[in-house]
């Protein structure tokens, strides 16, 4: 006989997984000065650092890869321009890229339900461009 209580909390658990997907995490580290927030669209990404500008701190985010590594990617790059607009960083040099993992479980009846995910990290630089 299937318990009733059993099966909601798996579905409770579940619901929670899925509601996590598709989101990534960030957060800001400010080394200098703040700006007005700015819009995530005006934030560009830079791989070599611009002529010109200041540093106003450091970005990271993470994103489990559910389908894809390039979808993961593409939600940490979102995450990293949403940091940096919030600190009104106009340019990110992305400092750090990489692969790691993440695991996790939980305890339900006495047995241990586990698991692990690939999670895709970035690190960059918050800078404010100064145009000439």
């Amino acid at each position: 006989m299937i318990n009733p209580r059993l099966c909601l909390t798996h579905s409770a658990v579940l619901v929670v997984v899925f509601i996590l997907f598709g989101c990534a995490a960030g957060s800001s580290i400010i080394t200098g000065t703040v700006r007005s927030a700015i819009s995530q669209d005006e934030v560009k990404i830079y791989i070599e650092p611009p002529s010109q500008y200041e540093t106003i701190g450091i970005v990271e985010a993470a994103s489990d890869v559910e389908f894809s590594r390039q979808a993961a990617q593409d939600r940490v790059i979102h995450e990293l321009k949403a940091q940096a607009a919030k600190i009104g960083a106009n340019g990110i040099i992305l400092v750090n890229t990489g692969t790691g993992r993440r695991d996790s479980g939980y305890y339900s009846n006495n047995v241990f339900y586990a698991s692990s995910a690939t999670v895709i990290n970035g690190q960059g630089k918050a800078i404010y461009v100064i145009e000439k």
